[in-house]
């Protein structure tokens, strides 16, 4: 096997973090200046883009902390200063609220999301995502399939379950190639490392050298919800105006633009 699948699996992991981590953070101004914004790492393109819009509009700095919502609620609970949390499902949510780590009055869901089948844009493997369907073959010899990790990662547990549904999951599990977040999955498939993967519907919109073999029932997994609120005691304004802002007319309209469907919109900007 070649390219990064040949390296150690810790050294495998740091390199496809680093791949998945292009887009810089902005550099972070003084704590009171602006919002920290803890965020499921398949939010990245639309997040920035709002990001930019509400920096525009209210002159605030917004700086964004992308990675798995597990690695992020994690983080939340060890003592990590973030205004806001944007979970890819509610359970991560669920795990900080329960721990009174968020302000509960807070919490909101957002978004929703479809699961999808990838391969390199040039793949030419064709599959009907039904049950049965027949992944090993698909993969060859010796491919993977690239995955958000199962145990933990909402990307990774919405596909284990679709995968457990379609009565493919015992034949394929020992192939899976587990990712840290969806991104990093994605990477894998958009460098041809992996043959397959399972990511987001948005996160294959926003790769261009990856293209959708087939969309997973949406009967096959828990409903995709990501969920937003504000970290327990936080008392900016500015945080609860990025919260709002994250509903609004303008913010919908970009989530929407990168195939997410906005759940809730409020009336105004």
């Amino acid at each position: 096997m070649s390219g990064l699948l040949r390296f150690p699996v810790a050294v495998r992991t740091f390199l496809i973090l680093a791949i998945a981590s292009l887009s810089a953070v902005p550099a972070p101004a003084n704590a009171g200046d602006r919002v920290l914004v803890f965020a499921a790492a398949s939010l990245r393109n639309a997040l920035d883009e709002i990001g930019a819009a509400w920096g525009e509009k209210t002159g605030a700095t917004l700086v964004v902390s992308y990675a798995g919502s597990s690695a992020l609620a994690r983080q939340i609970e060890q003592g990590a200063p973030a205004d806001l949390f944007v979970s890819a499902n509610l359970d991560w949510m669920d795990y900080l609220s329960e721990r009174g780590l968020t302000d509960a009055a807070s919490e909101r869901e957002l978004l929703s999301n479809r699961l999808v089948l990838i391969a390199p844009k040039d793949s030419e493997v064709e599959l009907a995502i039904a049950p049965g369907v027949d992944l090993l073959a698909a993969l060859g010899d010796d491919g993977r399939l690239a995955m958000a990790n199962t145990d933990v990662v909402p990307a990774g547990r919405y596909g284990k379950a679709a995968l457990q549904s379609l009565k493919a999951w015992d034949a394929v599990e020992p192939r899976v190639a587990q990712a840290e977040n969806v991104r990093a999955a994605l990477a894998l498939v958009s460098i041809g490392e992996a043959p397959l993967g399972i990511v987001y519907q948005t996160d294959a919109a926003a790769d261009a050298d990856v293209r959708v073999v087939g969309l997973f029932p949406e009967e096959t997994h828990p409903p995709i919800v990501y969920a937003a609120a504000l970290m327990a005691g936080v008392d900016k304004d500015e945080a609860r105006a990025f919260l709002a802002f994250l509903r609004s007319p303008a913010a919908s309209a970009i989530f929407a633009d990168h195939g997410f469907v906005p759940l809730a919109v409020a009336t105004t900007d």
